[in-house]
This record gives structure tokens, C-alpha cells and sequence, in this order.
């Protein structure tokens, strides 16, 4: 919960459903020391405030695959002895792993079980190169959550997925009907609104910035890791700026040293580049600078489950979006009135995608309520109090 995840992908949830229906949770996370140390008390405070018991484990990641072992022992077990103490109804497992000791508590003890799946976690963990299909313990271990796979769909109670695309391909695997919900990630629209940031607050930003009222900003906001292409984001950049010298590149992320060195590489100035570091509650100011916003994911297999919480923020800012296809529902969500959709990411595409770009006029407002419509987070509360209510009816 410590993570910025937990913080915008857990939590508003929680407090949303003890507001509206009165739900009360126990809470177990696994946390980095280092994050909990910083954010354990404002985090403890804000579930206070709202009846969530959290219990925060230590998260271990060494050695691989023990430390792992050892961290489910340790949820597993807690998790017995709070049911035992306290007569759960339903237990909601976020991924696959905490699903391992939610399937044994509906067995043991007949609770409710919501299997969150959050994407296809297993092919992810191939897909990402992190199970290596060519070493043998790693083969053994994704066909052994492959099994648990299929158990805790047909097990579960209720099923979530981020994706109508990630529904549509389960529809394949020969299984019995699924009480599937589809609730995407989504955002808080009041913190993520355009409207709220003053012109002072983003013309001081700019000027802290560099960046003059003329220049046109492309905005990249969010960690880069296993599944952001930051060199194909940077290589749209190098036509992009064909089109519009005068345009900078904002990246609001904790990796600026990968930006600066991939940039270095690719021999574009940096002085094109404008890279900040952001708590949460900062983000929207930095977006509301963002004129377009881009990101490119690796389209493999398990993206087809996938949905950036970054495209909620994005569009509930009101800001055309330029991303590639075959990730999550993406391809039905980037619409020519709501940004560019680039089925490759060739020279070709980029220069397409600058050029339906820069000849659009595109409405923000009406970005912004496409972001109401599908990633409000008060409807993504609704229905989750629709789902619990379905399986703890009497």
C-alpha cells in the first residue's frame, strides 16, 4: 500500500465501498522496507479513518522463488487466523498469488472468493522474459499457475478482469460459463481534473520548466520498466520534432537517468528534454502541461488483459493520447477525436500519427468525459458494490 499502486488502485476502493456500502476489510500487503518506513504512518492514518484493518507484512525478494514461498506462508497464515478470529464473508484476492490462499479459505472454510485477476499474471511473468520457459523449474512453474489459473475461474465466485479483450480470449479456453465483472484500472477524476489547476500554478510550472508558452510539450508520465518502449517513444519523438522543432518532451518519472542515457544514444539533444520527479498529488499539475501524451507498451500475448492506469489520468486531463494497439481495450479507447492509435510503431506510423495530430482540433472536454464514462472511479466503487452485494446476498 506504500506503493503509488496501492495508493490509487487499492485504497480509493476500499474507502469508497465503507462510504457508500458500509463494507469493513482486513487488509494485507506485502511492503518494500524502504517505502514503508517513508509512507507506513500516513497510511496507517488514512485506513484508520476509514475502519481498514491493515496488516503490513515485510516484502521479501531474495532468494527468487523462496522469498516467495516464504511471503505466501506468512499471508496464508495470517490470513487463517484472522478468519478464525474474525468469520470473513468473501475474501478478495488482488492477482494470482494471494488467490493461492483465497481458493484454500473458500475450501477450508466456504468464504466467498472474488478473484481479481488483474491481467494474465502468468504469461506476463513469461512475456517479461522473468520465467524463462527455456530453464525447466521456471516451465514447471508457469504450467503449475497455469492450472491454478483455470481453478481459481471456475472456483471463484466472481471474476474480474481490466479488459473486455482479456474477456473475449477466456471465452476460448473451453471453460464453463464465468461470473466475469469488467471494471478497468481507474481514477480519481476529482484529483485528475483539469479544471482544478489554476493558470498561475501551470504558467509558474512552465517557467520552472523552461518551457516557453510557445513551445508544444509531449508528455510521458509514469515508471518505465519491463513493459514501456521507451526507445520507440523517443524514436516517434525524432519525427515528431521534424514537424514541430520547437517541442519539448516531458517525462514525469523517478527514471530520468534511463531517459537521459537512452536519449544520449539516440543522439537527441537534452536540452529538448524537460524530466521531473512527482508525488501523486503533483501529477496533475505536470499533465496539465502535456499538449499530446504517449506511450508505447509491448504488445504481447498477456497485454491483451491490460489496462494503464497512466490512459485513465491521461484522458481524465483532457489530453489526446498517441499509443500503439493491441493492448487491453486501447484500440476501441484511441479514437481519432481522443488521440492516435498506431497499429505499428515504424518511421510510416510516427509520421501518420504527428501528422493526424497536428491537423486535429480535438475537444478536451470531450477526452475528459470519455474518461468519465470509462474510468471514473466512483462508477469503477459502483461496481464493486454491485459484485459484493451479488455473492453476500442471503
Amino acid at each position: 500500500m506504500t506503493d503509488p499502486l496501492g495508493q490509487s488502485q487499492v485504497l480509493p476502493y476500499l474507502i469508497g465501498l465503507y462510504a457508500t456500502e458500509g463494507y469493513q476489510f482486513h487488509l494485507i500487503s506485502c511492503e518494500k522496507p524502504e517505502r514503508y518506513v517513508q509512507q507506513k504512518d500516513h497510511i496507517a492514518q488514512l485506513c484508520a479513518a476509514h475502519h481498514i484493518i491493515w496488516h503490513p507484512l515485510p516484502y521479501t525478494k531474495r532468494p527468487p522463488i523462496a522469498s516467495t514461498l516464504y511471503d505466501l506462508y506468512r499471508i496464508g497464515h495470517l490470513a487463517h487466523r484472522l478468519h478464525q478470529n474474525g468469520q470473513f464473508d468473501a475474501v478478495h484476492c488482488r492477482s494470482y498469488l494471494p488467490a493461492l490462499i483465497g481458493k484454500r479459505l473458500k475450501q477450508r472454510y466456504g468464504v466467498k472468493l472474488v478473484c481479481d485477476m488483474r491481467g494474465f499474471w502468468a504469461d506476463e511473468r513469461v512475456d517479461g522474459n522473468l520465467w524463462q520457459q527455456s530453464n525447466p523449474l521456471y516451465r514447471a512453474i508457469y504450467r503449475y499457475f497455469k492450472r491454478q489459473e483455470r481453478a481459481f475461474l471456475t472456483q471463484a465466485d466472481a471474476v474480474v478482469s481490466l479488459t473486455h479483450a482479456a474477456v473475449r480470449e477466456m471465452e476460448t479456453w473451453n471453460l464453463p460459463p464465468l461470473p466475469i465483472h469488467v471494471i478497468p484500472c481507474c481514477t480519481d477524476t476529482n484529483l485528475f481534473d483539469p479544471n482544478t489547476i489554476d493558470p498561475s500554478t501551470r504558467l509558474q510550472l512552465r517557467l520552472q520548466c523552461d518551457i516557453s508558452p510557445q513551445t508544444i510539450v509531449l508528455g510521458y508520465v509514469g515508471s518505465i520498466g519491463t513493459w514501456y518502449m521507451l526507445d520507440e517513444m523517443l524514436d516517434f519523438f525524432k519525427v515528431w520534432v521534424q514537424y514541430r522543432p520547437d517541442s519539448k518532451f516531458l517525462f514525469v518519472t523517478n527514471e530520468g537517468d534511463l531517459v537521459r542515457q537512452k536519449a544520449i544514444q539516440k543522439n537527441i539533444s537534452l536540452e529538448q528534454f524537460v524530466i521531473v520527479s512527482a508525488l501523486r498529488h503533483e501529477v496533475p499539475a505536470y499533465l496539465s502541461l502535456f499538449d499530446y501524451s504517449v506511450f508505447f507498451i509491448r504488445p504481447t500475448y498477456s497485454k491483451i488483459s491490460s489496462s494503464p492506469v497512466k490512459h485513465a489520468e491521461i484522458m481524465a486531463m483532457g489530453i489526446p493520447v498517441v499509443a500503439n494497439s493491441g493492448i487491453g481495450d486501447t484500440d476501441q479507447l484511441v479514437q481519432p477525436d481522443t488521440g492516435a492509435l498506431l497499429p505499428l510503431l515504424t518511421t510510416i506510423e510516427y509520421e501518420r500519427a504527428a501528422t493526424q495530430l497536428l491537423n486535429s482540433q480535438f475537444d478536451r472536454q470531450h477526452i475528459r468525459a470519455q474518461a468519465l464514462c470509462h474510468f471514473d472511479l466512483q462508477n469503477g466503487i459502483r461496481q464493486y458494490a454491485c459484485l459484493y452485494r451479488a455473492i453476500l446476498q442471503p
